[in-house]
């Protein structure tokens, strides 16, 4: 069985919830998830920084980036992976489909 036959998608939100270059809190199954627009594109990362527990949903957008508010650790949208310090370690990634106007993410390993 593929992946594709395991996924559980999960709708989250509408698009125009999402700020245009800003990020939205959710959950999904319990997991705290950011979700971030830029232009056409929805990024799904885990909503709490990897170098001290906040939630991420609360930073800035730049750039394919996502900036921590309390520290400035910043996270590639695309990776999960810090591209700036203090965080060394990297924060997961979620799938994301869009439906029309509805956001779905899939919290299942590709």
């Amino acid at each position: 069985m593929s992946g594709a036959d395991t996924d559980r998608w999960e709708k989250v939100c509408q698009v125009g919830d999402i700020p245009d270059k800003g990020a939205l809190g959710v959950e999904v199954d319990g997991v705290p998830v950011a979700l971030v627009r830029t232009g056409q594109e929805v990024f799904a990362l885990h909503d709490v920084c990897s170098h001290a527990e906040v939630r991420l949903s609360e930073g800035e957008v730049y750039d394919h980036t996502l900036e921590c508010w309390l520290h400035g650790s910043c996270f590639d949208l695309r990776s999960g992976k810090p591209t700036g310090p203090p965080a060394t370690k990297p924060v997961n990634v979620y799938r994301v489909k869009i439906d029309g106007d509805d956001v779905y993410v899939s919290l299942s390993k590709e």
